[in-house]
Parts: structure tokens; C-alpha cells; sequence
């Protein structure tokens, strides 16, 4: 592997680097993991977690990254399902998830310092290199807990049809080729940058890795670097803009040539604004962990179609198709369903039949809505399940509501998303209190606080004496969200 890494403006020469990825191979595979086990990071972005990822892959291991905020709760059912074998993990979090870590899993710690010790006390991994296997993201659904998506690993003649599909949209999709100068600031525990991170590498890219998002030093670091293809997210831009005027003129972008956008919608407005700033390079493409990459969508192209989320990658085939099954003409709402071939087969984790719900005649919908216009253009319009997408993070209400019905003085809840102008949406609860007790939103958020991670405790509380429910008996969640949502002309 040619890549040259930079993190935080530190660099690991391409020599390093290959080093560091065999002795954690050699490290990992001392700890019994073996090809098909399953490594788990809860890293902050960082050196040990792109060694990791490189290193699980020799072996022919997952790796399931596990987001660095979650608590005990929310990071143990990951590990325990996901089978984990290995948790490398930074010191400061252990405290964290206190309790949580399973009996059998070995825990490495991460801290610089330590990463490289434990390093150094392996051989570099000398057996043969067995197939690569995915990240195992998990990601939320039904049940309110999440689901881990594990990739089936093709046949030898697959794997080559699968790889030449997905170098071809990795080109399209991410802008990534050989000798690019890339920029990644979003954290690498989710399933997206993940995987621009990753091909980034495999391609020889030099990458910049961020351990956090700033929006004045991302300018800063494109002027200095010539940095020419970067991934950012809508609140990124969102961040950007706000920035003063004179900051924004400071710096030449001139090098820049290909942003991707990818996990959340985009305002329309946004977009332009930012095309204007930046020039056509500002890129989207509606995918999910699951799916894999299904549209994108061009700056020139956005312009003419405002909110639009693209059309189908080549080879990608997109249906809208009612509750039946029922192919819609153009123009008309309904489920959005996808095949991409450039992905294997998955299932969830110790959940199949959950998969095999997802599936029509071979494509697959993760229950979001929308529709196709006569050329062929993707609009989302909304989701049937309840799931909030803010500032680029999946959070599934169920979670939340399930550790906030068991509060005292709650007799009922409901938590859904609502528009938010930085992030996209953010997260509202609706809550019905006991006869006799008295909540404030304090309360309820310092109770959430210490059970989920902070960044699922919604922002706004509202306390009702009767929630609305529909004729099923379920709370009526739309009544709910839509005095939000009626003056935005948008509903996700």
C-alpha cells in the first residue's frame, strides 16, 4: 500500500504504515482472530484505527466500528452482538462502557503511546492474505436496537465482478483515483467515511484524516495542501458558510475538484450556496449501509433539479413501488427500492429474517420514500420507519424511547425528528406525564444523558396530558411532527 496518511498534519510514510497494519495482524492474530471473527474499534479518528482496519482485513476479519460517545448500554449489545473477539479501544473510553466489554474479549488500548508498544511486541504477519472482508456497521432499525450489516463473502468469480463494479463507482461516487490529495474529517465509526477512507488507501491517495471537523482549518488545510477531492457533510457546509465573509475570502480553494456528500439530504439552498462559493464541484449520492451507493447527482445537475437526490449509478436499478408491489409511474410516491451490484449479498447479524423483510424481487428498501421524476431523477419525500437522520447520524426513536418510558413520571412518549437549519434535523420528545408528577426538560434530558449517548437526547422536550394516537392505538406520531415541518416545504 503506496498511501501517504496524514493525521492532524502528522505523517505515516507509506513504509510505516505497511509496518504498522502487519504487526496488527500479527497482533490480532496472537488474540485468536481468525478470517470471518470480528474485530470491534471504538476510536476516535486516529492512526490505530485505519492500522486496525487495514490490519482486521488481512486476516480476512470484520472490522465493526462502534461509535466512540456510546455508553455502556448502547456499546455492549454491540459487542456481545456481534460476537466481538477484539476490542481496540482508546483508555479514556473504558471507563465509559464500565461493565460492558464481554468475558472472552480481549481489549487492546489505543492511546498512542500504548497502540505502538503493543505493536512492537508482534512479529509482522507473514501467512497469506486472505479475502478482505467489509466493516460490519450497525445500523438502527425496528426494535430500536441496532443491527450489524454483515457482507457474505462472494465466490472468488463474484468477488472480481463485485471489486471492477465497485472501482468503477468508487471513481464515480467518491471522486477517488490514484495520486488524489483527499480530505476526511468525519469520524470514521460511521459506515461512509469509513469507506472513503479505506478506498482512499487502497488507491495510493494521500489522505488527510481530521480527528474533528473545523470549519475555518478545512479551508485552511485546502489552501495549504492543495487539497483537491474531499467528503463533507451538509452541516459541514452548513458551518462553512456561517463563517464571516472575510474568513471565506481568505483562502484559495482554487485545488479543489470533487467534494462528496453522503448520509443526509442537502437543503437546496445550501447547495447553491455553497456551488457558488466552491464552484461545481459539490457532489451527492443517496446510499445507506445496506444499499451501498444508489444515485449521484452532479453540481450542474443539482442546480436543475434542486433536491434532487440523482439519478441511479449505471448498473443500479431503483424502483418506486406501492405497499403491493406495484411498480408507480413517474411522479408518484412510494417506496424506494435498490440493487447494487457492486455490494454482495448481506444479512443482519443473528437477524436474518429482519433481511429477508427488506427484500421485493430482489431489490431492497430500507423503508425510505419518494419518488422519480420522467428523466429518471430520485426525490426523497419521507420515511416510513422513524428514523432521524441529524447533522449526517442515523438515530432510531425506539432507543431513545424505550430508555426514557421507564423514567418516573412518564406515562408515555414519542420522539421524532424536526427541522433543524445546521444539522438538518434534530431530535424532539414528546412526553405524557403521570398524574402527580412534575418533569421539566431538564430532568428528562439529565436522565437520558446518563443512558444513552449525548448526542440521541433530544433537544426539545414537550409535555402533554394526552399523547394524539390513531385508530390502531399507536401514538400518532405524524400529528406529532407536523406543525414542525408545515412551514418548511420539506418533510425530512
Amino acid at each position: 500500500m503506496q498511501a501517504s496518511i496524514y493525521i492532524d498534519g502528522n505523517a505515516i510514510p507509506p513504509s510505516a504504515f505497511e509496518d504498522a497494519v502487519l504487526r496488527a495482524a500479527g497482533g490480532f492474530e496472537h488474540l485468536g482472530v481468525r478470517e470471518g471473527d470480528v474485530v470491534c474499534l471504538m476510536l476516535r479518528n486516529s492512526p490505530a484505527f485505519i492500522e486496525a482496519i487495514f490490519g482486521a482485513r488481512r486476516l480476512g476479519a470484520y472490522t465493526c466500528p462502534i461509535n466512540w460517545h456510546f455508553k455502556a448500554d448502547e456499546a455492549g449489545w454491540i459487542l456481545r452482538d456481534s460476537g466481538a473477539r477484539v476490542l481496540v479501544i482508546e483508555s479514556d473510553l473504558l471507563v465509559q462502557i464500565d461493565g460492558a466489554i464481554p468475558q472472552g474479549v480481549a481489549v487492546v488500548e489505543a492511546d498512542t503511546r500504548i497502540w505502538r508498544d503493543w505493536l512492537a511486541l508482534h512479529p509482522r504477519h507473514a501467512g497469506p492474505e486472505c479475502t478482505a472482508r467489509y466493516s460490519m456497521p450497525y445500523t438502527s432499525g425496528t426494535t430500536g436496537r441496532p443491527k450489524g450489516v454483515r457482507r457474505i463473502a462472494p465466490s472468488p468469480a463474484d468477488a472480481a465482478r463485485s471489486a471492477s463494479v465497485l472501482s468503477d463507482n468508487v471513481r464515480r461516487v467518491y471522486g477517488l483515483e490514484p495520486g488524489v490529495r483527499a480530505l476526511l474529517s468525519a469520524p470514521l465509526y460511521h459506515s461512509a467515511p469509513n469507506m472513503y477512507a479505506t478506498q482512499a488507501v487502497l488507491l495510493g491517495a494521500t489522505l488527510f484524516l481530521e480527528s474533528r471537523f473545523d470549519a475555518e482549518r478545512t479551508l485552511a488545510l485546502i489552501e495549504k495542501e492543495r487539497i483537491d477531492r474531499a467528503y463533507l457533510v451538509p452541516t459541514m457546509f452548513s458551518r462553512m458558510l456561517k463563517l464571516p465573509e472575510e474568513v471565506k475570502r481568505r483562502y484559495d480553494l482554487s485545488s479543489m475538484q470533487f467534494v462528496l456528500s453522503m448520509g443526509s439530504t442537502c437543503a437546496p439552498e445550501v447547495k447553491r450556496a455553497m456551488i457558488e462559493w466552491w464552484g461545481p464541484v459539490i457532489h451527492e449520492s443517496y446510499a445507506a449501509s445496506e444499499l451501498g451507493m444508489v444515485t449521484f447527482i452532479s453540481a450542474a445537475e443539482a442546480l436543475e433539479r434542486p433536491g434532487s437526490a440523482g439519478r441511479a449509478i449505471p448498473g443500479v436499478r431503483v424502483e418506486i413501488l406501492d405497499s403491493d408491489g406495484r411498480e408507480l409511474p413517474p411522479r408518484s410516491t412510494g417506496l424506494i427500492y435498490a440493487r447494487q451490484p457492486g455490494y454482495s449479498d448481506f444479512t443482519y447479524n443473528n437477524n436474518d429474517k429482519a433481511r429477508r423483510e427488506l427484500e421485493r424481487d430482489g431489490l431492497w428498501t430500507l423503508g425510505d420514500m419518494g419518488w422519480l421524476d420522467e428523466d429518471g431523477y430520485l426525490y426523497l419525500s419521507d420515511r416510513a420507519v422513524d428514523m432521524v437522520i441529524s447533522g449526517g447520524v442515523n438515530i432510531y426513536p425506539a432507543e431513545i424511547e424505550a430508555a426514557l418510558i421507564v423514567m418516573p413520571g412518564v406515562a408515555d412518549c414519542a420522539v421524532f425528528g424536526i427541522p433543524d437549519a445546521e444539522f438538518g434535523e434534530s431530535l424532539a420528545a414528546a412526553v405524557q406525564t403521570q398524574e402527580g408528577f412534575v418533569l421539566t426538560q431538564d430532568l428528562v434530558k439529565h436522565w437520558l444523558a446518563d443512558k444513552i449517548a449525548n448526542y440521541k437526547v433530544p433537544r426539545l422536550i414537550a409535555f402533554h396530558d394526552q399523547l394524539p394516537r390513531e385508530d390502531s392505538g399507536k401514538i400518532f406520531k405524524r400529528k406529532l411532527r407536523a406543525p414542525y415541518w408545515e412551514k418548511t416545504g420539506r418533510k425530512i
